[in-house]
Formats: C-alpha cells, structure tokens, sequence
C-alpha cells in the first residue's frame, strides 16, 4: 500500500473552482466513508481549508487510486468531472509525502509561511480517527507532517515569510496604511465564530479595535467568544454578541466587517452591503466600474503563445518556442511537480483527448518542456488581471469587508459599491502571489528534504519488521520442537543441565539470525528496499497468514497506544 494524494488548491485551480468544489462538513465524512469503501483504498483523510481540498489515501493501485479519487472528489463536491480534471494534481509515495510536509510547513500556502495551517492538518486527522479511516499510515504521515511543521517553524524563521491569512488580509483592507493605525477605534463585525473567525476577532483586537461584535447562528458560540475577547488581558477592546438576525442593523455600525462562515450561500449580499453604507452615510450608493474581470473572464495572452483565453500561464520572461494551450493544472508548478504530471498524463491516467485538445503524448512533451522552462526560471506564474487604469481613484471606503470563507459570504458585486473596500479570497490569491519570499525559505525546503526521507525510511524499515518478527518465531518454534525431542531421547538429564542446553541452543539461533535481521532493516529502508521482505519470505518458506497475522497485531497495538 502506498499513500496517493488528489486535490485542488489556489495554485491549480481559479477561485471561481475552489469556490464550488468546497465541501462542507457532512460532504467531507461522506467523501471519506466513501473513499475507504472503495476497493483500491484502505485508509483515508481529506484535508479542506479555504483555498484547497486534498484527499488522501492509502492504495495499493495507483492508475485504479487515482480515477477512483478523482471521481469520488468530483461527486462529493458537485463539480463535473471532465470539468474538474484540469485543475486536479497527483502526488504518490514520496512526492505525496513531500507535499503534506510543505503544505504543514506554511510552502504551499496562499501567505507563505502561515501556521494556521497546522491546526487544519490537525483537526484532519481527527476527523479521519473518528470515522476510523486513520490506520498506521494515515496516522503516522498526518503526525510527521505536524511535527515537521512545528520544527520548521522552530528552526526558521519562516514566520517572518508571512503571516495569517487574517493578517494579510487587513493588511490589504489598510491598503499600505500601518494596520494598527488603520484598525485603531474602529467597530468591527464578525460574523462566524469558528476557527478562523475567533483569530481574526483576536486579531483585530491586539491591533486595536475599539469594539468587536460576534454574530453566529449558534448565539451559545458567539456569546462563548465575545467573553474570551473581554476577558483577555492583552486588550482593551469591548465585545459583545448578537444573533445572525442583527448583522443588518450591526453592518450599518460597523466600520470594518470580517466573514467565515459554513453557510453553503451568500451571507451578505450586495444589496444588504449598500443598505448599510446608505445606513452609515445617509447618502445613495453608486455603482462603479469594477477594475477586475469577472470571473471566467478571458485573460490577456502573452506575447508569442497565441490567444487561448484558458491560458493560465505567464512565459513572457521565457523564450517561446512551444505553444500552450494552458491547462491549469500545471500553473505555478515546480520543475519536479510538472514531471511528475508529464508522466501521469503519458500514462494515460487522465483522458484529454478531446475535440481541438492535444493527445496525451504531445501534452506530456509540452509539460515536460514547461518543466525545462521551470527549472530555467523558478516557478510559472499565473497572468496577473490588468492594473486599474491610470488615474482611477475609487471614493474613499466607508465600509471595509473581509471575506475568509470559501465557498464565499459576501457577493463579489459588492466591489463595485462606491464606498465599500471588500477583500476576499480571489483579491487575497493575487495579492500573495506578488508577495516576497523569505531567505528562510530555502531552509525550510531542506528540513522538508530530510524529513520525506526519514519518513520514507522509517515505513520502509517497519514494512518488513512483521517479516523479521515471523522469522524470529519460527526460529523459536524450530527450537522449542528440538527441545522436546531432546527431553524424549534423554530422560536422565536433570533440570540444570536442561537448562544450559537450552540456552545454548537459544544463543547460537540468536546469533545466526542477528546479522541477517539487523541488515534486512538496513537495506529495507533504503530507497527501493521493499523487496527484502519479500526476500526473507521467499528464503525462509515463510507462511504469508503468520506475517499477515504479526502485521495485524502491531497495527493493533499501534492504535490503542496511539493518542488521541
């Protein structure tokens, strides 16, 4: 069995996709029940956060693994599969390992180096223990990625990278203002109190904020929060709770607004955001011309690559030479990630030949040639939305909106309201993508390196321990039968001598074995070390059912000593 990971995140795939693939709470237990259901799987664990969804999977076939994630991702989130398959990436074994641990290390994040992410990982976790599709290796890798987290984050200083998405999201609302300045005295409405929510009250509560309003569906939960806020002694701010019925009446109050909810629809529509500006200024909101694209609007070609408005892709720093007919999936990929996907793609695993598409061939040597470019230049980047026209000004904001929920809170035409500043989780994407990367970085990268090979030693090692111990007893058996047939054929003997002979016969087995045993592990955890067991199997006519038995047994004792 191997560990297979299929998914979509900021980095493959629009938010317009994020946004409708998202899946709720009730779709994340089914998609797991489901996957561990599925002949090709034994364990799983989905990984869901605002800009990406990840199912993770412990199979023993990985073209069968991959077309059956793909199509349980595509069911559980309502989005088509033919649809999905673009912005879909695969990473197996080691390359799967390596990703978990960049994503628990803040790499693959919107903000770079944030550690909210660690907290995702963990309730992930949870959640696959509760429906008991977390066995040896699901635990063991969602663990390792935790920890090498935590050291990244103890080791570097890849905090100093980024920040909370919370963080970087004020961060645009002030617009290039100090957030501290920006957020003093002002009122602030949260809506939600979850998670994210309880850090962005915390949040703009240290930088600030004169008061904070906690609405949620549950009063019970927003009443639990607003009492932390006022009962912090790191803050003076003043916090009180509403029901999901006063945000009309508490959005009008409001000089700056933060949303993450579970809602499945629009929390505050464009309609209740100008109702409340109307509220604050007394005056009728205008329209504007929206400076960004709508979504799923063309983007502008680069030079030299043709006019494909699919094209994801920047190469204009990268001399021309091959077109592209922009697949998503390989935007922002790194060298290896696009190697990788060549040669799935040259394996035919995804069928992308369609009318006016290239075959699968010719598209695994374009991503092989986008790898060379990759490698050339660094990571791709997506096409940037045009720049706002020279001497546009938009009205100073009367109301500041921050969206942190995926699928979105607030409707987008809200950024078309004169008076209104609304950051989301689109705005959030493009702004992170122009943000500076710490030297940290590159150290980071290498305790990921080392990590993914310890890891992949340490599974390698204990795959044939189960071999190793069945050896062992058999070797005891062999003995104990000698024994006794020596107690039959020497009756005088007394019990001291018995005894000596059996120690005897004890040390010189555990001798022969000793060398064997301890260079199997050896060699087992090295990089293609999987066939020693095998080895030891075949060499020793060992019984299959009693190494099966052995594994069940520490898989056993693993689970109950495990914590939960």
């Amino acid at each position: 069995m191997s560990v297979l990971v299929v998914g979509l995140s900021h980095r493959s795939a629009p938010v317009s996709v994020l946004e409708r693939a998202a899946l709720a709470t009730d779709a994340q237990v089914k998609l797991v029940q489901d996957t561990v259901a599925a002949e090709p799987a034994g364990e799983a664990a989905v990984l869901a956060t605002c800009n990406r969804i990840e199912l993770y999977a412990d199979v023993d076939k990985f073209h069968a693994g991959v077309a059956e994630l793909s199509t349980l991702l595509a069911q559980h989130s309502g989005v088509g599969l033919d649809e999905l398959t673009p912005y879909l990436y695969v990473h197996y074994e080691d390359r799967a390992v390596h990703h978990l641990f960049s994503v628990a290390c803040g790499l693959d994040s919107m903000v770079v180096g944030e550690g909210q992410i660690l907290g995702q990982i963990k309730d992930s976790l949870a959640q696959a223990q509760e429906l008991h599709s977390a066995g040896r290796l699901m635990n063991d890798l969602f663990q390792q990625g935790l920890r090498v987290g935590k050291r990244a984050h103890s080791e570097t200083g890849i905090d100093r990278a980024g920040q909370s998405v919370v963080t970087f999201g004020l961060e645009q609302l002030a617009a290039g203002t100090d957030v501290e300045v920006w957020a003093k005295g002002k009122k602030a409405l949260v809506i939600g109190a979850g998670s994210m929510s309880s850090l962005a009250a915390a949040t703009l509560a240290r930088a600030g904020v004169a008061e904070i309003v906690v609405a949620n569906r549950t009063y019970d939960r927003a009443e639990r929060l607003a009492q932390i806020l006022n009962d912090s002694d790191d803050t003076d701010v003043v916090a009180r709770a509403v029901p999901m019925d006063s945000v009309p009446v508490e959005l009008t109050r409001a000089d700056v607004a933060v949303s993450c909810t579970g809602a499945t629809g629009l929390v505050l529509t464009a309609e209740a955001v100008a109702a409340a500006v109307e509220g604050r200024t007394g005056e009728p909101v205008a329209e504007i011309e929206d400076d960004r694209p709508a979504q799923g609007a063309p983007k502008p070609a680069a030079a030299g690559l043709g006019a494909d408005e699919n094209c994801p892709l920047d190469l204009t720093a990268e001399q021309s030479g091959f077109s592209v007919m922009g697949e998503a999936a390989v935007a922002g990929m790194a060298a290896a990630e696009l190697e990788q996907h060549a040669a799935w793609v040259d394996n035919g695993t995804v069928d992308i030949r369609e009318a006016g598409r290239r075959t699968p061939e010719a598209e695994a040597e374009l991503i092989g040639a986008l790898a060379a470019a990759s490698a050339r230049v660094g990571r791709i980047p997506e096409l940037r939305r045009p720049e706002p026209v020279a001497g546009f000004a938009r009205p100073a904001p009367a109301l500041f909106l921050l969206d942190l929920a995926m699928p979105r809170d607030i409707d987008a035409a809200a950024h078309r309201l004169a008076g209104v500043r609304l950051v989301d989780i689109e705005s959030l994407a493009e702004a992170s993508a122009d943000a500076p990367m710490a030297a940290d970085v590159d150290q980071v990268r290498r305790i990921v390196a080392d990590e993914v090979a310890a890891f992949g030693a340490a599974q390698r090692a204990a795959h044939i321990t189960p071999t190793v111990v069945a050896l062992r007893t058999m070797a005891a058996d062999v003995v104990a039968g000698e024994i006794a047939r020596l107690d039959g054929r020497l009756p005088d003997l007394d019990e001291r001598q018995r005894g000596e002979i059996r120690q005897a016969v004890h040390r010189v087995v555990d001798k022969l074995l000793h060398a064997p045993t301890v260079r199997v592990k050896q060699l087992a955890a090295e990089p293609g070390g999987a066939g020693y067991a095998d080895a030891l199997r075949t060499l020793f006519d060992l019984d299959p059912e009693t190494v099966a038995a052995v594994s069940r047994a520490v898989d056993s004792t693993d689970k109950k000593d495990r914590p939960e």
